[in-house]
């Protein structure tokens, strides 16, 4: 029998090695309180019933002492149990899926940019290129306005859109949840760039014709991560609104922002954005812990507005010629990389077992003080979280948080999948992948689930879940019809 090359024989050495330093640390404290536990029962039983009996009686109880003792104890836990934060719950999601009348495969793309800027083929090209390398597959769709030829983004067609897509999310959070209107203690909208009045939380409002006294928030401008800068104000309200009920709907309205210029830095969003919309209901009542789906664990938020550079990366503005758009900088992705450094730096503390926090900080003491050039640990955030839903901003924002957190391909096909399905939905895009992994039948109970998202400020924002029980592949949801597809092999470019 051949033997294992030296190469392969250290690597599972040291595999082993590591697997038996992490249990190590890990379980420190258990490993050092087994044999005081053991020796102290040896010692009991090395006492007879007599010696036992004597010491009892030897203690001399005050009934004052009792009292006051009792008194401090309950004290003491009703504090603690006061100030512990309320357990936030996801009750259950819904995400809006686009009628296939609006679908827009490549072919339909880029006829309408041909015809739409005929006396610029440069700009023609230039989409071709990003979208041959987006990641988009056939099936992505946008408003019914943008199909028109030269396209009619009016207010009145951003407010159909928006009705579309934020009707059809709440319906079916309604129905699935057995919720009624009058029971939505909180509200809070977030759209980024479509902002009317009355707000789309007033729409909301109007439409399901939900209490006077209801608390609704709308917010705009916030970028793709919006949905989860709304997740943390649901989480703080419910906070300090006991027995209540919050629905977030997050969704980006698409008429607004389709730019008809030749300025590359606006085209690449039009390749892009599509059509998409969540509504989430979270809930702080214990009594649904058992039908939830998550508990909302953390939040972490960071921005990086201070920064000129970080500020200005995604902007909204008007090209040489009056037409108004959404500018990418080419800085956009080392900015990214910077915001999420900073923001795992506050997450790795709280999500990262002790393993990983001591080698963490062993590698950031040795490069202070004896080597400026060693290579700086990365920690294994899988050993952190079974699943990962990355912002499906685009190909290049996966592929750089994959690269980052050495994830494997398991770990990013959620976020590559709807990206291919459907498109970047903004800040609604994290709940087309936490769907797809249900329905792939793999979120099972105790699993921990880190959402990553990006947006303009600029701004990485992430939310940790935990799994309350194992969930069966849903009978509806927007992968429904096609979950038996994927996953399916993107290539690097898609010859159009």
């Amino acid at each position: 029998m051949p033997q294992a090359s030296p190469e392969l024989s250290s690597s599972v050495k040291l595999k082993y090695v590591k697997l038996g330093y992490q249990y190590l640390v890990n379980h420190i404290l258990t490993l050092l309180l087994i044999p005081i536990m053991v020796g102290v029962l040896i010692e009991v039983l090395r006492l007879g019933p007599d010696e036992i009996l004597n010491l009892w009686n030897s203690l001399h109880f005050d009934l004052v002492q009792i009292l006051c003792s009792s008194f401090l104890i309950i004290f003491a836990a009703t504090v603690y149990f006061m100030s512990k934060p309320r357990s936030i719950y996801l009750v259950d999601y819904a995400c809006y899926k686009p009628p296939v009348m609006l679908r827009v495969p490549f072919a339909t793309f880029m006829e309408h940019a041909r015809l739409v800027l005929s006396s610029q083929p440069k700009s023609v090209e230039f989409q071709t290129r990003i979208l041959e390398r987006s990641g988009l597959g056939e099936e992505t769709c946008l408003p019914l306005t943008i199909h028109y030829i030269p396209p009619r983004p009016t207010m009145e067609a951003a407010r159909d859109e928006a009705q579309l897509v934020i009707f059809s999310a709440m319906d079916s959070l309604l129905n699935k949840t057995g919720l009624k209107p009058k029971d939505i203690d909180i509200l809070i909208v977030n759209c980024s760039i479509f902002s009317p009045t009355p707000s789309l939380s007033a729409m909301v409002i109007n439409k399901y014709k939900m209490r006077s006294n209801i608390k609704s928030f709308n917010l705009s401008g916030m970028g793709c991560s919006a949905g989860l800068i709304s997740i943390d104000l649901a989480r703080d309200l419910l906070q300090v609104h006991p027995n209540s009920n919050a629905v977030v709907v997050s969704t980006e309205i698409i008429t607004p922002n389709c730019y008809q210029g030749n300025q590359r830095a606006m085209l690449v969003p039009n390749c892009l954005f599509r059509m998409g919309g969540a509504a989430i209901l979270l809930t702080n009542r214990r009594w649904e812990h058992r039908r939830a789906k998550y508990r909302l664990v953390h939040v972490v938020r960071t921005h990086k507005g201070a920064d000129d550079k970080a500020y200005r990366c995604v902007m909204e503005e008007e090209d040489p010629e009056g037409k108004v758009g959404i500018s990418l900088s080419k800085d956009l992705m080392v900015i990214a990389g910077e915001a999420l450094k900073t923001n795992i730096t506050t997450t790795g503390p709280l999500v990262l077992p002790a393993s990983e926090q001591l080698l963490f900080l062993l590698t950031l003491i040795g490069r202070k003080i004896f080597k400026q050039n060693w290579k700086p640990y990365i920690p294994d955030f899988k050993l952190a979280f079974e699943h990962f839903c990355i912002h499906a901003g685009g190909r290049a924002v996966i592929d750089e948080l994959q690269q980052n957190l050495q994830l494997s391909a398991e770990h990013v096909e959620a976020s590559r999948m709807a990206l291919h399905r459907f498109g970047n939905t903004s800040s609604s895009s994290l709940w087309y992948e936490l769907s797809y992994i249900e329905a792939k039948g793999r979120m099972k109970k105790g699993d921990r689930i880190w959402q990553i998202a990006f947006g303009s400020g600029f701004k990485c924002n992430s939310a940790i879940w935990k799994c309350n029980r194992s969930i069966e592949p849903p009978r509806d949801g927007p992968w429904l019809d096609c979950i038996h597809r994927y996953p399916v092999h993107i290539p690097e470019v898609v010859k159009l």
